[in-house]
């Protein structure tokens, strides 16, 4: 830590008489909570970086990269500011590392984090004192705001609850009424991408001597991580933050809404602003991105698609969360925790087994709601190296194992998509996300994957499962362009998707946003569903060993 230390002994002013915090690595901002409305020259902050959770899981490097630049950048930046900095680096829990410290110190505050997980880890030392516990200021909406507007549910509804905290903030509001007079334009938001204009390239970084630091720690002491660490492509300081809004409001922005479903081969982002990472690290502040865009000059569907990106979504998936205790607070889906963290798969693709911690150490491994029952092992071909043959499903994991990150169309539409029409199960892809994706953690990760990709928690917070044939994906992206399967003709996602509807017919046939598509698969004649299940069980065991499914393989069942 030669750099870092360096940089942080050259702003270090006298620890005594501080009030002191601890900030979690979520909340690496000094424009909400104590660092915002205190005297820097009365406050002390206490960071742990933690190789122990790091560990937890074969996170991407670039995941790793992303946390551990922006913690040290944070930190310096807050020694600049005349705020004390006590650095510390744990080897378990992190309630082990601050155990000593609130000894030596007295009781630290602390905005309560997002994550669970975390939560959990330090919840011992809240009961016992040590840690107060106080509201987290970077979220937009309040338990308040989730419940009213739930008053109903559950089942709870994601379009409610926004238009609920639109009216209360008065955001896109005139005199009451949505500005262009509805809520949402989703429906005009559907756009697939005809290559013009073109894709905005995002900013390039430079890295200084921090960055490059925590690179080559990366390197040499999380070498069995997948993936690779990409310091041009990596916001680590605030002025990098700055850098990337300014070019998602700028390049981004106006073209969002119309093409934020569209996927293409041609890039990973297409127009959208990549900002997630930073937002989840508070890095970039979702009131902050909120106003900008509010107040920019564009597309009224742009400007709302995004909002309810923030405002409405991201604030959702957090409260179903806490209101469900991470899932495992369910009454009517067995959601009994995983006994150990999962690796996503990780281990049948490399052939060893991934060391998460010591039994004293490790907690459990987050709920296993299955409402429909799925419990195959994730594909291979999730995995680096390991081609499916479909090219949709191969070029989004392509890009997710280079960027770390691919955008939310592609998460739902594609991965989960076909893990779900698999009958994958659901404790293993949310795994998978929160290992792949920079930007995961389980509160984010387990309502997008558990309760919209899967359907693993039944009609709890979505009306129907996400699942779709190829059609979609042919209409909204280039993806079948170069696949060896024809989206019309012998595409074995529409087998998935048929075989899937067929095994899961009770679920269904009562589900009116259902009924059309339950009354085709009625009209499906039997030689098309064997034909259905076939290609199930056939790319189940492909894909399941690590092989590539091809056209000539593919199973026809002829009418009997």
């Amino acid at each position: 830590m030669t750099h870092f230390s360096d940089e942080l002994a050259h702003f270090e002013s006298d620890p005594s008489g501080r009030r002191w915090l601890f900030v979690p690595y979520d909340q690496l901002s000094d424009r909400i909570g104590p660092l915002s409305r205190e005297d820097p020259s009365e406050l002390g902050i206490v960071l742990v970086e933690n190789p122990w959770k790091a560990a937890r899981r074969p996170y991407h490097r670039q995941k790793l990269a992303l946390v551990l630049a922006n913690l040290r950048h944070f930190a310096v930046e807050q020694a600049a500011r005349g705020v004390a900095v006590r650095h510390v680096v744990a080897r378990g829990p992190y309630r082990c590392a601050l155990e000593p410290l609130i000894a030596e110190l007295g009781p630290l505050r602390f905005m309560r984090p997002a994550e669970y997980e975390l939560r959990r880890d330090l919840a011992p030392l809240v009961c016992a004192g040590g840690l107060v516990e106080i509201a987290h200021k970077g979220w937009l909406t309040t338990g308040d705001d989730f419940s009213v507007s739930q008053e109903k549910g559950p089942p709870w509804r994601m379009d409610a609850f926004y238009r609920h905290v639109r009216r209360r903030r008065g955001i896109l509001m005139d005199g009451g009424k949505p500005i262009g007079g509805k809520f949402s334009f989703d429906a005009e938001n559907r756009k697939a991408w005809p290559g013009e204009p073109p894709a905005p390239r995002p900013p390039v970084f430079q890295p200084d001597g921090l960055t490059i630091e925590v690179a080559e720690l990366i390197e040499q002491h999380f070498a069995a991580h997948p993936g690779e660490v990409d310091l041009g492509s990596l916001p680590a300081s605030q002025d990098d933050a700055e850098t990337l809004w300014q070019w998602a409001l700028r390049d981004c922005l106006p073209l969002f809404g119309p093409y934020e479903d569209a996927m293409t081969r041609a890039s990973s982002g297409l127009f959208h602003t990549r900002i997630s990472g930073l937002l989840n690290l508070h890095r970039l502040l979702p009131a902050r991105v909120v106003d900008d865009v509010a107040g920019l000059d564009i597309p009224l569907a742009s400007k709302e698609g995004f909002i309810r990106q923030v405002l409405g979504w991201r604030e959702f998936m957090s409260h179903v969360h806490e209101a469900t205790n991470g899932f495992r607070a369910l009454s009517d889906v067995d959601s009994k925790p995983a006994e150990r963290p999962g690796d996503g798969g990780w281990g049948r693709w490399s052939g060893t087994v991934w060391a998460s911690g010591s039994d004293a150490d490790s907690f459990e491994g987050g709920a296993c709601p299955s409402a429909l029952g799925a419990a195959r092992p994730l594909p291979l071909a999730f995995w680096p190296g390991q081609p499916s043959g479909l090219g949709c499903l191969d070029r989004v994991v392509e890009d997710v194992w280079r960027e770390a990150w691919s955008h939310h169309i592609t998460r739902l539409m594609v991965l989960s998509n076909i893990a779900a029409l698999l009958d994958v199960s659901p404790r293993e892809l949310p795994a998978w996300f929160w290992i792949a994706y920079l930007d995961a953690y389980d509160w984010v990760v387990e309502p997008n994957v558990l309760a919209m990709g899967t359907y693993a928690v039944g009609p709890l917070m979505t009306t129907k499962p996400y699942v779709s044939g190829a059609a979609y994906i042919n209409r909204m992206s280039d993806y079948c362009s170069a696949c060896a399967f024809n989206p019309k003709k012998d595409c074995p996602i529409t087998n998935l998707y048929w075989a899937f509807l067929d095994r899961h017919r009770q679920a269904f046939v009562d589900n009116p946003r259902m009924r059309l598509v339950m009354s085709s698969l009625g009209r499906r004649s039997d030689s098309q569903l064997r034909t259905d299940r076939a290609v199930f069980e056939w790319m189940s065991s492909v894909l399941g060993e690590g092989g590539t499914v091809r056209p000539e393989q593919r199973p026809e069942v002829e009418d009997a």
